[in-house]
């Protein structure tokens, strides 16, 4: 078994308050900030929601949409999303507002946030949820996030490049879609700038990623043994990371610009960057179970929140989104077994597996449906 070392947390949820965000005009939930938090209630009452809400303050994105119109209220025009927030002795204050056109913006402290880096680490997260079974069977995109917003959490130099990859990535794609097929001479010389900022970014970027895969593999074939059980003779898990180019990025952007122009947007770059699995010999995206599937998507999880946990110093928030109601008894006593639970929220709409939670601290079991005005 991998040990690692793991530290008290020093960042702790106090206080949460929507503001017409998804069915509810108005709600609050105060937390204890050293034990886990249940939130019931039945499908469809909201329990989600207050998850996806400390989530998107941690990182400007929800794990439930790719749209943040989405998040607000059906009917407003806003919403809001205020978190209390305690760093050790300092209090720490996590405002959001979005509106129903798409666009948001965060403060932190009453100071406006520029850049994801920021918040990630004011709200430090790990999410496990149901739909992380996308991790592994998903497109390469699901994995490149996973990988991304622990990056974010670890190393402040990668999470800036990723900020500047993104803006670049835009930026280029736009002038891409702006020529139209043709490459005319204000075309190519806008391409040179963009493409030799694509390639230092790009290739800082994807070096950061094979480093943290390097570093996090042993512990995602560990969190498999624990979580899969040692019943039989145990396949060996393996991450691998495939750029997504050939050779030297700023040679491969050169060689693939005519066919970037022609077809309007980019074939080559760390957009493309793939996180390869493997049980055994076995691709864990078509050729594993379902149930090896579920197991290998929460080891991913798990040793990722290790890792940061670790390296940070402190543990991010955990919020685990009725991961029980898709485990089977023995891996969800595992999952408890292994999670190095400080602070954490856990919905559920039923009771909790007998005997999952032994050994965990519950500071409050509560119902959703007394915790604000729905719509």
């Amino acid at each position: 078994m991998v040990q690692t070392v793991v530290p008290e947390t020093s960042t702790h949820l106090v206080r949460l308050e929507l503001r017409d965000i998804r069915g509810f005009t108005e709600a609050y939930l105060e937390v204890d900030p050293g034990s886990v938090t249940v939130l019931t209630g039945p499908n469809g009452s909201g329990k989600t929601t207050f998850l996806e809400a400390v989530a998107y303050l941690g990182s400007h994105r929800s794990f439930r949409t790719a749209s943040r119109a989405t998040v607000v209220r059906a009917g407003a025009t806003r919403g809001i999303i205020r978190a209390e927030l305690r760093r050790e002795r300092n209090p720490l204050l996590v405002e959001s507002e979005l509106r129903d056109d798409g666009s948001a913006r965060t403060l932190v402290n009453r100071t406006p946030v520029h850049g994801r880096a920021q918040l990630a680490d004011a709200v430090p997260v790990t999410v496990f949820s149901p739909e992380d079974l996308g991790l592994v069977q998903g497109p390469p995109a699901r994995r490149r996030e996973l990988v991304d917003a622990a990056l974010r959490l670890l190393d402040p130099r990668a999470a800036a490049d990723l900020d500047a990859l993104d803006r670049i990535l835009r930026q280029r794609a736009a002038l891409l879609r702006q020529a139209a097929g043709r490459l005319g001479s204000e075309i190519v010389s806008t391409l040179d700038v963009w493409d030799e900022r694509l390639s230092g970014v790009g290739t800082a970027v994807s070096d950061a990623r094979r480093a943290l895969l390097n570093e996090a593999g042993p512990l995602v074939d560990d969190a498999y043994a624990s979580l899969a059980g040692m019943a039989r003779q145990r396949e060996k898990v393996t991450v691998t990371y495939v750029p997504g180019w050939e050779g030297n990025l700023a040679v491969a952007l050169a060689a693939s610009r005519r066919d970037d122009v022609r077809r309007g947007g980019p074939t080559v770059g760390p957009q493309r960057d793939e996180v390869v699995l493997h049980i055994g010999p076995r691709d864990a995206r078509t050729r594993a179970s379902q149930g090896e599937q579920r197991s290998l998507a929460l080891a991913l999880r798990l040793a990722l929140h290790r890792l940061v946990s670790q390296r940070r110093g402190s543990r991010p928030l955990l919020l685990l989104d009725d991961v029980f109601s898709e485990l089977d008894a023995d891996r969800s006593r595992a999952l408890v077994r292994e999670l190095p639970v400080g602070q954490a929220l856990l919905t559920t709409a039923g009771r909790l597996p007998e005997g999952v939670v032994v050994g965990v601290e519950v500071g409050a079991v509560v119902d959703v449906r007394t915790l604000g005005r729905t719509a």
